[in-house]
């Protein structure tokens, strides 16, 4: 079973390009270190709930936007093997410092997948 790095954030509307440009690059930078898949997702329809929902879980405001997002690897210890070559390569370690959007609120977490169809 494959394991899945989770992410879920908030973006100011206006931010959003610069981040999709980051987005690229990680993805590539990814990808090239042998992750199976990477997904950036913007939020269409992700109503703000009365008690939790993606929103909220990130303190969301009317100027932001939610992007969700997921990395695919064959394993825990692929993960653990190609995050330590991505977070030193200098394309990403470029772009650490200056991110488009208020990382304190990002929720992120690894998961080892039991369902696969």
């Amino acid at each position: 079973m494959s394991y899945v790095d989770g992410f879920v954030l908030a973006v100011p509307k206006a931010n959003l390009e610069a981040y999709k440009d980051v987005a690229r690059i990680a993805g590539e930078t990814f990808k090239e270190y042998g992750a199976l898949a990477y997904v950036e997702c913007v939020g269409d329809d992700v109503p703000y709930g009365k008690l939790t929902s993606f929103p909220r879980a990130v303190q969301a405001t009317d100027d932001e936007v939610v992007v969700f997002a997921w990395i695919v690897y064959a394993s825990r210890q692929s993960r653990d093997e190609i995050q330590a070559k991505v977070f030193e390569d200098p394309r990403l370690k470029a772009q650490m410092n200056d991110m488009p959007f208020d990382t304190r609120r990002m929720i992120f977490g690894g998961f080892e997948s039991f369902l696969e169809m």
